[in-house]
């Protein structure tokens, strides 16, 4: 059984705990065990570090310590998965860039705030991330993202003839990163595109079981 670890906390306004139970129901049935922890010290457990295939942040602003930092860095580095969504991966620990160089983009702007609606298309056939969902409509904040240009879009939305990354892909050494900017508040997380689009990420980002 695979091992995944779920730290949530940060702002409240993106209902960290209730974002942090659905991706651990998720994930417990796709048998996983889960770790759900509410204390950035959790990164800093050298041996619960080690033991993990993936690592599901839902931390949103906040101070990271390097303790606390280095450990999650190497953990991706030395082949753990990540995968996360909107601010809770997107707009952790504005101050750290190597984090911000991991996760491959920060969040900068939500024009018109929440309550914008507009498309998010997926943009390559035939991916497996995304195939079979189709492109849909949300109501919410639009998240406009800097972005490594190093990383694989899967989904974007539009800010006129600019096409915003949704869902992205990337290596941190030897681990996989995934990103979804999709999932304000729980509701959101609960669309079912959303879901089955975490559910994939989380399955390809997570380290592959052991024969």
């Amino acid at each position: 059984m695979r091992k995944a670890l779920i730290v949530w906390g940060g702002w409240d306004g993106h209902q960290p705990k209730e974002v942090g139970e659905i991706f651990a129901d998720i994930l417990r049935k796709e048998s996983f065990e889960v770790i759900v922890s509410d204390t950035l010290d959790s990164y800093a457990d050298e041996e619960l570090m080690k033991s993990l295939d993936l690592i599901v942040p839902v931390w949103t602003m906040g101070k990271i310590e390097q303790n606390q930092l280095k450990p999650l860095l190497e953990a991706v580095e030395n082949g753990c998965g990540i995968a996360g969504c909107h601010g809770g991966m997107g707009d952790s620990f504005r101050n750290e860039v190597e984090y911000q160089y991991m996760v491959g983009g920060q969040w900068v702007a939500h024009p018109g705030n929440d309550g914008v609606n507009y498309t998010v298309e997926m943009s390559i056939p035939g991916d497996p991330l995304t195939e079979g969902i189709g492109d849909f409509d949300v109501c919410s904040e639009k998240y406009y993202m800097h972005v490594d240009p190093a990383v694989k879009v899967h989904a974007t939305t539009s800010f006129g003839e600019v096409k915003m990354p949704v869902v992205w892909t990337k290596k941190w050494g030897q681990g996989n990163v995934y990103y979804n900017s999709l999932g304000h508040q729980a509701n959101i997380v609960e669309m079912p595109q959303t879901m089955e689009l975490m559910r994939r990420g989380f399955l390809w980002a997570a380290r592959p079981e052991q024969g």
